[in-house]
C-alpha cells in the first residue's frame, strides 16, 4: 500500500475508535478482494472502505464515487468469507465507507447493499 493511502486508512482507524468502533482487523485480504478496516459498533460487524481526496478540488468527483458495483461485490464477497472464517452466522452486518479528505473525514453508515449470489442447483 502506498504512504497516502496508508495514512488515510491509519486515520480512518482512528477516528472509528474515537466514534466508539472496536477495531477487529485491518487490510483482511481473501481471494483477492480487501476489506480496509473490518470493525464492531454496538454488536453489528461493519466492513469499511477508506477512499481518500487528498486535495480539495471536485474534479474528480467524491471519494465515495470510486466505491463501484464491482468493488461491492469483491468487499461483500470478501465479508461473507471473513463471517464464515470467525463463525459470525447470527451477526448483523454493514457496508460503511469512510471518505478522508485533507481537513476532515466523513463516515457514510450503510454506504451500499451486499446481496449475496444465490447458489443455482
Amino acid at each position: 500500500m502506498n504512504a497516502p493511502g496508508k495514512r488515510a486508512e491509519d486515520a480512518a482507524a482512528a477516528f472509528l475508535q474515537k466514534n466508539g468502533f472496536e477495531i477487529l482487523a485491518r487490510n483482511f485480504t481473501v481471494r483477492g478482494a480487501e476489506i480496509d478496516i473490518v470493525a464492531r459498533e454496538k454488536g453489528c460487524i461493519v466492513f469499511v472502505e477508506v477512499k481518500a481526496s487528498f486535495t480539495r478540488s471536485a474534479a474528480h468527483g467524491a471519494p465515495r464515487e470510486r466505491v463501484t458495483p464491482a468493488k461491492q461485490r469483491r468487499i461483500g464477497m470478501a465479508a461473507l468469507l471473513y463471517l464464515q472464517r470467525y463463525a459470525l452466522y447470527d451477526t448483523s452486518v454493514r457496508f460503511d465507507v469512510v471518505e478522508v479528505f485533507p481537513q476532515s473525514i466523513v463516515l457514510l453508515r450503510n454506504a451500499f447493499v451486499f446481496q449475496p449470489p444465490i447458489e443455482k442447483n
